[in-house]
């Protein structure tokens, strides 16, 4: 609608310039889980890694697993985007929930403790992205024990 001068261009919002993105745009993984377990290069050029926990495994078995496929896959592929997927079988309780071993594996183990060595995690609880870089600097081994 024109102003009272008969002009249409003064009513109008000027539309700014795109601002210059800081880094690369943020990473959202497909979520496209392998169909076996391993380590997998996937079309999207991510480091797939999955791993089933069985019914048998205890929490120690079960992280000695995903840490041996993390530093399997930072020898295979050094500092290749990495996607962690994890199923669990059985570990559940009367009520469907998970046995408290297989909470704090998922909650303080997989995502606390060995989080920043993913750019995404697919848990059973939970799918997340990695706020922060990706870390790369993998230990060489695995220490599990109580709290000092």
């Amino acid at each position: 609608m024109p102003d009272e001068n008969g002009d249409d261009d003064a009513r109008r919002t000027p539309i700014e310039p795109p601002q210059e993105a800081e880094g690369p745009p943020p990473f959202v993984p497909e979520y496209d889980k392998p169909d076996a377990e391993g380590i997998h290069m996937t079309f999207d050029n991510t480091v797939s890694l999955y791993h089933v926990v069985r019914r048998e495994d205890d929490f120690e078995q079960a992280a000695q697993d995903v840490f041996a496929y993390l530093r399997e896959a930072q020898e295979q592929f050094p500092d290749w985007p990495r996607v962690l997927y994890v199923d669990i079988e059985g570990h559940r309780g009367e009520e469907g929930r998970f046995e408290d071993d297989f909470r704090e594996f998922q909650q303080e183990f997989l995502l606390g403790a060995l989080g920043t060595f993913f750019t995404a995690l697919a848990l059973p609880l939970v799918q997340v992205v990695n706020p922060g870089e990706q870390r790369n600097d993998v230990p060489d081994s695995l220490a599990l024990g109580p709290p000092k």
